[in-house]
């Protein structure tokens, strides 16, 4: 089977699976992470061919949809690759990309340990920076507001306070009003980026959501 067969039926498999995801975390997601990491890449000395497989699966089974079992994502990749007779360095690459992607595995642990998975590679570095890419700017925005509907969530309480040294746990549990997300992870991830393309990219998109926050608490306060 060659690359180009191999991706094809990769996006199959990944539509399919995704078809009733929540609206942040569907296929268009897969498919605007995807071509961002094709846009980082082009200026990276990277494996095109691991990181659009890592773009194309980092989300296949996002744990906060699966209670929480940061196990599923990997083995489902894990399988459905292996079902392809993948090369096992391929598909090691990529299982581990899916595992240390997410924004929460930089976070320590309530006792203070880091007990996450260290692996780091150039692949991982652009995909990652093309997920927290589609986490902001305007599609982030969008992203924020329909993951809280879906979660009922409240929009903003100025009671809650933003917590901006969270733990890997707390993060997962956090049940706090969207606005919040934004001071939490969203404005964090400019400076998290790990490419000069991820970080020019980001830079503009991090502006808008300023912009768009400094709106809402106008409105919000009837200055606007």
């Amino acid at each position: 089977m060659t690359q180009e067969q191999a991706i094809e039926k990769t996006i199959a498999f990944v539509k399919e699976s995704l078809k009733e995801a929540e609206g942040g975390h569907d296929w268009f997601h897969i498919h605007r992470v995807l071509m961002n990491a094709q846009l980082i890449a082009k200026t990276e000395d990277v494996d095109r061919f691991v990181v659009t497989l890592g773009a194309l699966l980092h989300d296949i089974a996002d744990a906060k949809f699966h209670d929480g079992d940061e196990t599923v994502g990997p083995k489902k990749a894990t399988e459905f690759l292996s079902a392809l007779a993948i090369d096992k360095t391929v598909i090691d690459h990529v299982v581990k990309i899916i595992e240390n992607i997410s924004f929460k595995s930089s976070l320590k642990m309530a006792n203070g340990e880091d007990k996450g998975i260290k692996f780091t590679s150039k692949e991982l570095q652009v995909v990652q920076d093309a997920d927290r890419l589609d986490a902001i700017g305007a599609i982030g925005i969008a992203r924020a507001f329909n993951y809280g509907g879906f979660k009922n969530r409240v929009l903003y309480d100025p009671e809650v306070a933003v917590q901006t040294e969270m733990t890997r746990e707390a993060y997962k549990k956090s049940e706090a009003p969207t606005i919040n997300h934004f001071h939490e992870k969203l404005l964090l991830l400019k400076d998290k980026m790990n490419t000069v393309s991820g970080r020019l990219l980001a830079k503009k998109r991090h502006q808008y959501m300023m912009d768009y926050l400094e709106q809402f608490h106008n409105e919000w306060n009837g200055k606007a």
